[in-house]
This record gives C-alpha cells, structure tokens and sequence, in this order.
C-alpha cells in the first residue's frame, strides 16, 4: 500500500474512533435528560463500556464531553454521577438564555431571510398542533434556533443550543406538574411580527419576557417537585 492509501485508511479509523465517543454521549445524554438516568446516578465506566463493547477511552472522552455540557459531574476517588437539578442552576440557566438569545436576535435580524421568517411562523404551528411534549419541544427549540441561526456567532448559537439541553431536563421533571405548553405560541406570534417589522428592540424585548416567564414557570414546578 502506498503512503496515500496509508494516510487515507489512517483518516477513515481516526474519524470511526471521533465518532464513538459521540455516539456514547448521546445515548448518555438522552437518557439524562428524559431521567432515566436521575440526578446523583452514578454512571459507571465499566457498566458503559460494556453496553457499548467499547474501551475505555472512548468512554473517557464521552464523559468528558457530557461533563462539559454539565449533565455529568465527576467527583475525586468517587466516580461519575449524574449532575443534580437545582433551583440555583436552574436560575443560571435561564438568566444566560435570556442573554444570549436575545444577542443571537438582536444580531440575526437584519440578516433573517423571508424564508427563515416562514420556516419559524410554520415551526410555531407545528408546535400549536403537537399532541405530547417531546414533539412540541422539538418544534419549539428549531422556532427559536432559526431565528438566532442568521446572527452568525458560532459560539453563541453554540451555547444557546447547551442551555435549552439543561432546560430540558427540568421540563422532562416536571412534565407531570405544569402544561408543557403554556401560551408559548401566541409569545411566539409576537415575536415574529416585530421580526417581520425588523423592529429589534421590541423583539429583543418580547423574546425576554418570553424567556424569563418561561423559566420562572419551571422554578416554580421545580421548587414544588423538591418539596
């Protein structure tokens, strides 16, 4: 075999390793944030490397993806668990949503398309017509990415889609407690006739109010769920 075909089967099994550790961390991640695996559960290595007939180190590495999207804490001589769901974080959360999304928007206006335009006022529909809250969370997260995605910060649009993860796993905990979806899509309504208007101001601030009440409606079922 030639240096070439060397470099190209090299590339091909470097790229098979890259893509293991992602698998695992999103079969991990799934599983945390619908909680079937529950705050304070520890994963174990051994247990997951075995599911996935996978060494450890790429095991390692998906942990160490999860950790940094904070599903995944690791504790000194104690092992992985999964991170606790608590007001503080939840808090956090929704404060640095209200901030970058409203940067994200605040940016992608001038840029946003009449098609991106169409494809939110046909996701906010969809969204209205779901009938359980996976399918409406889904229609509700690409809603809200397609508005940002034209503001053309990658690390902002980067952090916006970590922080609706971490917003999830407290929808899916309190899913028994409030409406999934409550008012969600006439907010969302508003939002897009400022957008249409390419009135920036009044959009940045509809879509903080939006964020904002949204996590306070969760804090508050969080704060019920712990009691």
């Amino acid at each position: 075999m030639d240096d070439t075909g060397m470099t190209e089967k090299a590339n091909v099994n470097s790229k098979a390793l890259d893509s293991l550790p992602t698998r695992i961390a999103a079969s991990l991640a799934e599983r945390i944030i619908r909680g079937a695996l529950k705050p304070g559960d520890r994963v174990r290595q051994d247990e997951v490397a075995s599911d996935f007939n996978a060494s450890h180190v790429p095991v390692r590495e998906a942990f160490r993806q999860l950790e940094s999207r904070g599903l995944l804490v690791s504790r000194v001589r104690k092992g992985v668990y999964v991170s606790p769901l608590d007001q503080a974080s939840l808090v956090e959360i929704t404060r640095m949503r209200a901030a970058l999304e409203v940067l994200a928007l605040r940016y992608a206006i001038p840029n946003l398309s009449n098609e991106d335009i169409a494809l939110a006022e046909k996701l906010s529909k969809q969204a209205d017509s779901s009938k359980d809250m996976s399918t409406w969370e889904d229609a509700n997260r690409r809603f809200h990415l397609c508005l940002y995605r034209p503001c053309e910060m990658p690390r902002v649009l980067h952090g916006i889609e970590t922080l609706h993860e971490a917003r999830l796993r407290y929808m899916y905990a309190t899913a028994t407690i409030i409406d999934w979806n409550p008012t969600s899509q006439d907010e969302h309504r508003e939002i897009i006739a400022a957008v249409k208007a390419r009135d920036i101001a009044r959009a940045c601030s509809l879509l903080e109010k939006h964020i904002v009440e949204a996590g306070d409606v969760l804090l508050a079922a969080s704060g019920a769920l712990s009691a």
